[in-house]
């Protein structure tokens, strides 16, 4: 092809340009993530709460939101960045033949037509045949799992990403750009993916359903609030609180949770690429994983040395020991004989390097002509006994076998009059059996997932044989192993049917691999994929963990979820560990959330049907950042690992419901009675003057003013309610976490200490703020006074002992008739 042809086929497109970046723009998801629904329903609560000169009850309305809006964009562009990084293809340059000649270009420079000079060392960036001429050994091992490089001869397809690892030939270049097979496979590796996990997509619904609830709760009082003529400030500052009620805060504590996860599991061997993985982890419950480079280190080792000719074994394996460490370039097979056998290193006369066209390697020494080659290879110039049962026998085993042979005659070329190799009239030395290496302890974490109740299937592009060989050495039993094309003729419902039973699988293509663990998955099964190759890629981002070796492709790590950055399979069983861990301590974090969520609805809805004013203010609910935010922080920290609950939502309503019904009921009673005693006034009906100026500063209203006894009355009853509502939530930890058997009505002790020693602090620390009066004043309280204490320490114990009995005689569960069902039960651990 001319420079000219080529210059206009790249104008019409035809040239190898590089994929597309990922699906999403940044300014897609910093919208996406910033104006989401809640949160423009925030920002419109805050604009008009700034308007009104409220700054402070703005900045609590609307800050967590903006701070979970940005962990999630953050975390997002970070995905982003890694996915427009992928690149299958390397930027060395090419050789191309135009205008009669070899020139060098870029690969995105190549064109449809073209044709490229392919030497050993090269990458090849096009699809398309070699072309008459050439024989080239192509290594497919990062597009198929294949191990042992392919021999192209003219006409067969060599794909882009493979190498050339010897002989040299010329390819048409017939599919380029977006229609190569590399291309294909970076931009199915580029699309986003990430699946929610079942703990996030139960935060998700119990979030949602909390926002339905106060949008039908809002309406009802906003319209009352129309109807007795409330101010636009009155208005708007009861819409923040009620915006308030949905617990968005889950969500900023299960980032920090992941956060803290993964770098835990970091320092134990796996790098969390994705923030939900840990947690996911633990939700796994079938391994799928790739041969070579995972569960192998893709060393060989001897496995058995059979001597089948004159020579004693001792000497058999110094031959052999001898040969191995002779070869001017060593490889896998070599390196593994030299490790295993004595023997010290021949001067050559003439050597035959192992191809993979050949199949056999050569070497003349003073002693005569060693050889060392497939059995099939060797098996037409071997003389005496045919060996093809010894070989049988271990080739079924799924070993790689080899026969050692030395010539009958030292004096025999190993080259005919051309210069090609050949091979001369040959006797056997002995049978050579090696086995892939398996990675330190794969047996045992194996071992470990099973017992768990993790099914383990192997998934390669290798010889099914081979595989399975190396599937019963790492402890995993099975039937038949399956191959790519009993896969190929099998529909989806057929390969559901045998999939879950089948634990071996060889031969198996890039798309099947897929197909594999969308079959798990339309099961209802919980998918982790591991593997290091470019042909694990698609698989990694079907499942939903991906799991990379730090030792495999760029594509397959930046594609993962996690990345084993020691290549040990074991790291998978502590990053499982911190994933329950996660569970657990979000489960008790949704407690506590809930249960204030719906102790604050209930209060509202209780305290605005009794016409009492409204018992809440913005800066108010900021106290839950000491009564919840805080708790839920350290107890997710110190949470230890328990097994996913599939009935989270079931248990989560047993402890909330009977908590916010009598925390609710009790904290009503006392707001109506602070709000109806102050709004009587004193005995005699005279205030001082000191105390009315303070309630002056406290309400913003003069005391001349309208409306100022019934401000005076809101604000104390608002200071008692959050003065007991804060306490009780305080205590209500004790119940999740007992330190003694008097705590332990809803669950039993587990000898952790660290809760109960939380709760002390946080009760002395916000006794300690009802006294400090910058404290008050930017939770709207009013100063600690008797009368508040002197109903709220009684309104304690009554509250503790009413829902011990709750918890205790599970009046929830009998008022529902759930004690009736065979399956009812509740967390004693």
């Amino acid at each position: 092809m001319s420079q000219r042809e080529a210059e206009a086929r790249r104008r019409r497109g035809e040239s190898n340009a590089a994929v597309d970046r990922s699906s999403r723009s940044y300014a897609q998801i910093l919208r996406t993530n910033v104006f989401s629904f809640f949160n423009l329903i925030l920002f419109t609560i805050g604009a008009a709460l700034l308007a009104l000169g409220r700054v402070n009850d703005a900045v609590i309305s609307v800050g967590l939101g903006l701070v979970n809006a940005a962990i999630s964009a953050v975390q997002e562009i970070r995905a982003k960045r890694k996915l427009d990084r992928l690149q299958l293809l390397s930027r060395s340059t090419v050789t191309v033949l135009r205008d009669g000649r070899d020139v060098e270009v870029l690969p995105e420079e190549v064109v449809r037509g073209d044709v490229l000079h392919v030497r050993p060392g090269d990458q090849v960036v096009v699809d398309g045949p070699v072309l008459d001429g050439g024989r080239i050994e192509a290594d497919e091992s990062l597009l198929t799992g294949e191990s042992d490089p392919q021999v192209k001869k003219p006409g067969d397809h060599l794909r882009s990403g493979s190498f050339c690892v010897g002989g040299e030939g010329h390819q048409l270049a017939r599919d380029v750009g977006a229609a190569s097979y590399a291309s294909r496979l970076t931009a199915d590796a580029r699309q986003v993916s990430t699946d929610t996990t079942p703990l996030q997509r139960r935060i998700n619904f119990v979030v949602r359903l909390v926002i339905c609830l106060v949008v039908l709760m809002s309406g009802a009082i906003l319209a009352q609030a129309a109807l007795e003529g409330f101010s636009l400030v009155r208005v708007v500052q009861t819409t923040a609180v009620l915006s308030g009620l949905v617990p968005y805060g889950l969500f900023f504590l299960v980032a920090v949770a992941y956060s803290v996860g993964a770098a835990k599991s970091g320092g134990r061997g796996a790098l969390v690429q994705q923030v939900n993985a840990v947690e996911s982890m633990s939700n796994v419950d079938v391994v799928c994983t790739d041969k070579t480079g995972t569960l192998t280190t893709g060393r060989l080792s001897l496995a058995e040395v059979v001597p089948v000719g004159p020579l004693a074994t001792a000497d058999v394996q110094q031959v052999i020991g001898s040969m191995a460490r002779s070869a001017a370039a060593p490889n896998l097979t070599t390196t593994a004989l030299a490790a295993a056998l004595p023997g010290e290193a021949w001067p050559a006369r003439e050597e035959i390097p192992f191809s993979s066209s050949l199949r056999w390697s050569a070497l003349r020494t003073d002693d005569g002509v060693f050889v060392l080659g497939a059995h099939d290879a060797l098996a037409p110039h071997l003389s005496g006994e045919p060996l093809t049962g010894v070989v049988s026998e271990r080739t079924a085993r799924g070993l790689r076998v080899l026969v050692a042979a030395r010539a009958t005659d030292p004096s025999t070329s190993l080259r005919d009059d051309t210069g090609r190799a050949r091979l001369p009239a040959l006797e056997p030395l002995a049978v050579l059996a090696l086995t892939d290496e398996l990675r330190p302890r794969v047996r045992e974490t194996i071992d470990r997932f099973l017992a768990d109740g993790v099914a383990v299937k192997v998934v390669s592009g290798d010889d099914p044989r081979t595989v399975a060989a190396l599937a019963r050495q790492a402890g995993l039993e099975g039937g038949d192993p399956l191959t790519g094309a009993d896969l190929e003729r099998m529909s989806d419902p057929e390969l559901d049917a045998v999939v879950a039973r089948t634990t071996v699988f060889g031969r198996i293509a890039p798309e099947q691999k897929e197909r594999l663990v969308a079959a798990l998955r339309r099961q209802g099964r919980y998918v982790a994929m591991l593997g290091d190759g470019v042909n694990d890629a698609r698989a990694l981002k079907a499942a939903q963990v991906g799991v990379a070796m730090r030792s495999g492709s760029a594509v397959t790590r930046d594609v993962a979820d996690i990345v084993l950055t020691e290549d040990s399979l074991a790291a998978l069983v502590p990053a499982r560990q911190q994933g329950r861990r996660i569970i657990s301590g979000i489960g008790t974090s949704m407690q506590v959330f809930l249960a204030r969520v719906a102790t604050q609805g209930l209060v509202i809805l209780g305290v605005t049907m009794l016409g009492l004013g409204f018992p809440y203010a913005p800066a108010q609910v900021g106290l839950t950042l000491l009564t919840v935010g805080v708790p839920t922080l350290f107890l997710t920290m110190w949470a230890r690992p328990q097994p996913p609950d599939p009935r989270l939502l079931a248990n989560l309503g047993r402890f909330v419901v009977p908590a916010a019904v009598v925390t609710a009921a009790v904290g009503v009673a006392i707001y109506a009675l602070h709000y109806t005693s102050l709004l009587a006034g004193p005995p005699g009906g005279v205030v001082p003057a000191e105390v009315e100026a303070r309630f002056e500063d406290w309400t913003g209203v003069s005391a001349d003013a309208a409306g100022f006894d019934e401000a005076v009355a809101t604000i104390g009853a608002q200071t008692a309610l959050s003065t007991f509502v804060s306490y009780a939530a305080f205590l209500l930890i004790l119940f999740l976490k007992p330190p003694s058997r008097l705590f332990a009505a809803w669950t039993r002790p587990d000898g952790d200490r660290r809760p109960a020693v939380l709760v002390a602090v946080l009760v002395a620390t916000f006794t300690a703020g009802l006294l400090m009066p910058w404290f008050t004043d930017y939770f709207g309280l009013t100063e600690a006074a008797e009368p508040v204490f002197e109903t709220v320490l009684p309104a304690l114990v009554l509250w503790f002992l009413a829902l011990t009995a709750a918890y205790r005689f599970r009046l929830l569960d009998r008022a529902l008739g759930l004690d009736l069902l065979p399956e009812h039960g509740r967390p004693r651990r």
